[in-house]
């Protein structure tokens, strides 16, 4: 068995590549010529140069592979074009090059987000048969990638997952609240109580590889967290627990966020690289729940997670510590 990975050197990617060697999977990974190679240096993996957003350069990196995980893409940038060309014209160019290149593969797993599905505005969690409505232009170019991957489905046998809020070691999205609360502030939304889903890059990376070795029809949707729904102020006293701190909390207005997210946005413009808080995530940060149901993946692909909040915070913070980045 030989698997492609676009993606490899990246969080979640890093992860599925040791995953996929543990399993007696070949694995050949997809990497730019200024990729960072660090989480899969001493791993016995093929290395192919090329971009998604190069069509070109993909010629030849399908020969022999039986499986496809697309991981690859953009969640920051300076310009919102740049989401779109990236994340979706670059899932196009691939699904192109395996059709005209490698006609049988076992399976093409794409790697969406919830973002792509948007927030829940119901109160309970969102459901794969749902109405997609993201609001930033990161989950419009993760929902339109979608797309992209379920017009071929008569032609490849496709599946799509969409995972939460992920966190766990290599991270560096989520690293900015442990960072916050290392500093002894837990940042919470003033007037509103906001709920979340999360689920650790192992319990991620499980779900990927069932979904990979999945019989269901082409074209399912699953989404992955570790199936709780949790209050905002709660992750935040998880997270100080591992950590073994007691932050105070700063509750902050939406309006500065979004005034915060405006201004970085300039700089942003101003030094050519993406904005700490884009405008996108600033929508993002201030919705009130991004709550979603696992109940599909659990009946359709035997996915039970298997790593709570504490036990994942625990590991993420020993990691960090460990890396030196608290």
């Amino acid at each position: 068995m030989k698997a492609l990975v676009t993606g490899g050197t990246g969080f979640i990617g890093s992860h599925l590549v040791e995953a996929l060697l543990q399993n007696g999977v070949e694995v050949r990974c997809l990497v730019r010529k200024t990729s960072d190679l660090s989480w899969l240096k001493g791993l016995p993996v093929e290395l192919a140069t090329g971009d998604c957003c190069d069509k070109a350069s993909l010629t030849g990196t399908l020969r022999d592979i039986d499986q496809v995980f697309h991981l690859a893409g953009v969640t920051k940038a300076v310009r919102s074009e740049t989401y779109f060309d990236v994340n979706v014209k670059g899932t196009e160019n691939l699904i192109d090059v395996v059709l005209e290149t490698n006609r049988s593969p076992q399976k093409f797993v794409y790697l969406s987000s919830q973002a792509a599905a948007g927030p829940c505005t119901d109160g309970s969690r969102k459901k794969e048969t749902d109405e997609c409505e993201p609001v930033s232009p990161y989950g419009q170019s993760k929902q339109m990638a979608e797309d992209v991957v379920l017009a071929h489905t008569q032609e490849l046998p496709v599946v799509i997952l969409r995972p939460c809020a992920v966190y766990g070691p290599r991270d560096r999205d989520v690293y900015v609240f442990f960072k916050m609360l290392s500093r002894g502030l837990k940042l919470c939304l003033w007037g509103q109580e906001q709920f979340v889903s999360l689920c650790y890059v192992g319990d991620v990376v499980r779900a990927i590889l069932l979904a990979s070795q999945g019989r269901g029809p082409s074209g399912e949707i699953y989404f992955v967290s570790d199936g709780k729904h949790y209050r905002m102020e709660e992750v935040g006293d998880v997270f100080a627990q591992a950590m073994g701190v007691s932050p105070v909390c700063i509750r902050i207005p939406k309006w500065v966020i979004v005034g915060l997210a405006s201004v970085s946005e300039g700089f942003s413009k101003l030094s050519g690289r993406p904005a700490l808080i884009s405008r996108g995530k600033a929508s993002e940060m201030i919705q009130e729940n991004w709550g979603c149901d696992i109940a599909k993946a659990a009946t359709a692909l035997g996915f039970v997670p298997e790593t709570d909040l504490a036990r994942g915070a625990q590991l993420t913070v020993a990691w960090y510590r460990n890396a030196g980045w608290l």
